[in-house]
């Protein structure tokens, strides 16, 4: 599993940019106690995925307190969309706007507080699985439309799953077409619907609007999989092939009325969306408008003042840089116009296990490695919480676990590291600690220099140039023994952060087990836990296999599980931070009067 677009922004944006509030891509679940999402205080994770029923999965959507139709809301953000086309979406800005105009067989209904349930949203329900996993089966909605007003089949959402073999839609996710054809290069296996042929292992019922998976291989998740925009409905008649990335048809509340590349893009009502067929969507605004260019410290800058359209504003995706963080939260005025969260998945140091061997060794680096000191450089509390297990917040199962007593001592433990060394004979063991080259880790590096030499380490630090950064630590025979790293799960499911980053199965050139951790036991673990059906129960199943690996084989040094902050104008209501992609849930969004 290479690393995907929103992966690879998680973990490249802090070094690309050097902004302290580390604009990375897809987001965490954390939420106020008793109150709207995100707006400071004290937080509680929700870490709660639950699949919902038929009726959850029934529309209209709730309807959100006091808001109301019409206006525009004005998205403000560094970059365009870098696609629109659902089988060429990974990257969660893009994912997020198109939660207005895509539809898939399932997806997300966010609560205000965060939590999610799994539901039916082209679908009646969250799918039928038989056959131990290898079999999924969906039901089409009835009265489903595309925004021309010509009806949306089975054929459609057949349509949008089988280009995703194309050759033309290698940006989107490839967990899918995988399943259905078995591990490998499933483009030799299938080239796409363009020369008539289907997958026999996706079998349609127009009558019954029945769509049924064969699977090569068991997958208790698929609906959760199912919930990514890469596998989305796409007309058969209106595919323009490698076009639709410019103008993609909508199914959603919204429709595109215009796009002009890296300066702005509207989109106004799809009339014929039809609100009843969507239990996760609200439609309140008449248009969004999106200005592409401003950098964080000017966006935050033009919130602040909160003058003319942009009081009808939000920072779409680049957060409230550290030059300004302070500012927003000291001033009561302002933090009342902020909402924030934590970002999914986890920021780690990888450890080379195949360099460093004993496991006593790589424990003291753990004790050793000053979280706080780096939070500190990040920008302090604001910044992000302590990370002190495998496992994110937003991840069912999630546990909290802290084998080490980092949240005790997260500026490191520098006795408890130089025992184990003793214990270990590995007194002076010499640390080769690679980095990506940004004005942040220049910083941080000499604090992790100090930490290591004050716990008996004798540290080597390489700065890598940042373009090439991934390149050379993803090689197997790279001479690193410490690895800046960050991975972002693709659906909340504790099989999305295990097996990329520690089945042995996945070691290779170019692949994510950064740590080339090879353990039995552990790629034993990840085959049975994804075979456990009850959700609840695989998330405890996940849950221990994170502490167990943390306690016995100690692959990866937690660093945070950092948090973005963003400000919005006076005239926004609904505002709250998305907790998978990082953004506003822009459809819940309204004018105020």
């Amino acid at each position: 599993m290479s690393l995907s677009r929103r992966n690879f922004v998680i973990a490249t944006s802090v070094a690309a940019g050097g902004s302290m509030v580390l604009s990375a891509c897809s987001s965490g679940s954390t939420t106020k106690k008793g109150g709207s999402a995100g707006h400071g205080g004290a937080d509680k994770y929700t870490g709660a995925v639950v699949v919902g029923t038929k009726a959850d999965s029934t529309g209209p959507a709730a309807e959100i307190p006091g808001a109301k139709k019409g206006g525009t809301i004005r998205g403000i953000a560094p970059d365009d969309f870098s696609h629109l086309d659902p089988q060429r979406i990974y990257f969660s800005w893009n994912s997020a706007v198109g939660d207005l105009f895509i539809r898939g067989l399932t997806g997300y209904k966010i609560a205000a507080d965060g939590s999610m349930k799994l539901v039916g949203d082209l679908a009646t329900d969250a799918g039928t699985m038989s056959d131990n996993g290898k079999t999924w089966t969906f039901t089409l909605k009835d009265g489903l439309k595309w925004e021309d007003g010509k009806e949306l089949t089975i054929e459609d959402v057949r349509h949008g799953i089988e280009r995703g073999f194309a050759s033309f839609t290698t940006e989107g996710a490839g967990y899918v077409q995988n399943a259905l054809v078995g591990p490998g290069d499933f483009r030799s296996k299938y080239k796409g619907p363009y020369g008539g042929k289907h997958l026999d292992s996706v079998v349609t019922d127009a009558k019954a609007k029945t769509i049924t998976f064969k699977l090569a291989e068991p997958r208790l998740d698929l609906n959760f999989t199912l919930a990514m925009n890469s596998y989305a409905a796409v007309p058969v008649k209106g595919d323009t092939k490698e076009k639709y990335d410019k103008d993609p048809m909508s199914c959603g509340p919204y429709r595109i009325k215009a796009h002009a590349v890296d300066k702005s893009m509207t989109l106004v009502r799809n009339p014929h969306w039809d609100p009843n067929t969507d239990s996760i969507r609200n439609a309140y605004p008449d248009s969004f408008v999106y200005e592409f260019g401003p950098e964080s410290l000017q966006a935050t800058d033009r919130m602040i003042a909160d003058d003319g359209d942009d009081q009808y504003a939000v920072m779409a995706y680049s957060g409230v840089p550290a030059e300004r963080i302070q500012k927003v939260l000291t001033d009561p005025e302002l933090k009342k116009r902020t909402f924030n969260g934590l970002l999914t998945g986890i920021y780690y140091y990888a450890i080379n296990t195949k360099r460093i061997t004993d496991l006593k060794v790589r424990q003291a680096l753990i004790h050793a490695w000053p979280l706080e000191q780096i939070r500190k450089i990040y920008g302090g509390p604001s910044a992000g919480d302590y990370a002190t297990s495998i496992l994110s917040p937003d991840i069912l199962g999630y546990a909290k676990d802290d084998v080490y007593g980092k949240l005790k001592k997260p500026q490191g433990d520098p006795e408890a590291a130089k025992k184990l060394l003793k214990e270990a004979g590995k007194e002076g063991q010499k640390v080769v600690y690679a980095f990506p080259q940004s004005n942040t880790y220049d910083k941080t590096k000499v604090v992790i220099e100090n930490a290591l030499k004050a716990a008996g380490f004798d540290p080597v630090i390489k700065q890598l140039d940042s373009t090439s950064y991934y390149d050379q630590i993803q090689q197997i025979d790279n001479k690193f023994d410490v690895m800046w790293f960050g991975w972002s799960p693709d659906w909340p499911t504790g099989y999305t952060l295990m097996q990329p980053l520690f089945d042995g199965s996945t070691i290779a050139n170019g692949a994510n087990n950064i740590s080339q951790l090879n353990v039995d036991w552990v790629n034993e673990a990840i085959k049975k836990n994804n075979l456990i059906a009850d959700p609840t129960e695989a998330g405890k199943a996940w849950a221990a296999l994170d502490k167990r690996i943390m306690t016995e084989a100690a692959p990866i040094i937690p660093e945070t599980f950092q948090r973005r902050f963003y400000l919005y104008g006076e005239k926004v209501g609904g505002a709250m931070f998305h907790p998978l992609f990082s953004s506003a849930v822009f459809y819940k969004l309204f004018v105020k009067a």
